[in-house]
């Protein structure tokens, strides 16, 4: 178990599979993850994907649950990776709606980037993410990341397109704010 300020990321658990089966099919969250993602969801899939999940000994997905009241509220985790080359591409959401936009996916993302940098040998963590989601940018450059790249209309979400902005950290980048903010509480 992996703990920040306002969250902690757990294994999934065979009770978090009724609710990441709604939370699949909250509008927003679908409007906001990847094309590769099928909706709606059925409660069959979601379960199927639980099972994947617990059978794989190469699993990084983490559910995310608040400290506090100590509810599954969303999830976060490595979509693919490379170790050859280091590089980890990683996704997220809040799927709880009373908890987003305040703090909780920051938390998360944290601690999911502590967890590559400090236990793997990944060098660069990316993440894509689409202009019209404003709080998930923000949160992403609170955590370190700087957008590399732009895909220009990429999606077509609410009516028009939107780009696809394309995110990366880099471990030397990390550090150095790590250190930065390491020297700060120690003043």
């Amino acid at each position: 178990m992996l703990k920040g300020k306002l969250v902690r990321l757990r294994e999934y658990r065979q009770s978090d599979v009724e609710l990441a089966y709604k939370y699949m099919n909250d509008p927003e969250v679908m409007l906001n993850l990847g094309n590769g993602i099928p909706y709606p969801m059925t409660l069959e899939k979601e379960q199927e994907w639980f099972n994947s999940q617990a059978k794989s000994e190469d699993n990084y997905n983490f559910a995310i649950e608040s400290l506090k009241e100590g509810l599954y509220i969303g999830g976060c985790g490595i979509n693919w990776y490379d170790w050859k080359n280091g590089t980890a591409e990683v996704g997220i959401f809040i799927g709880d709606p009373r908890y987003r936009g305040k703090g909780y996916g920051t938390d998360a993302m944290k601690i999911l980037i502590d967890f590559l940098f400090q236990q793997t040998n990944i060098n660069r963590i990316q993440l894509a993410t689409y202009s019209f989601n404003e709080r998930a940018i923000k949160s992403y450059l609170k955590c370190g990341f700087k957008e590399e790249g732009r895909l220009r209309q990429r999606i077509f979400r609410y009516g028009q397109y939107y780009d696809e902005i394309l995110m990366g950290l880099l471990r030397e980048d990390y550090n150095k704010l790590f250190k930065k903010n390491m020297d700060k509480s120690n003043e």
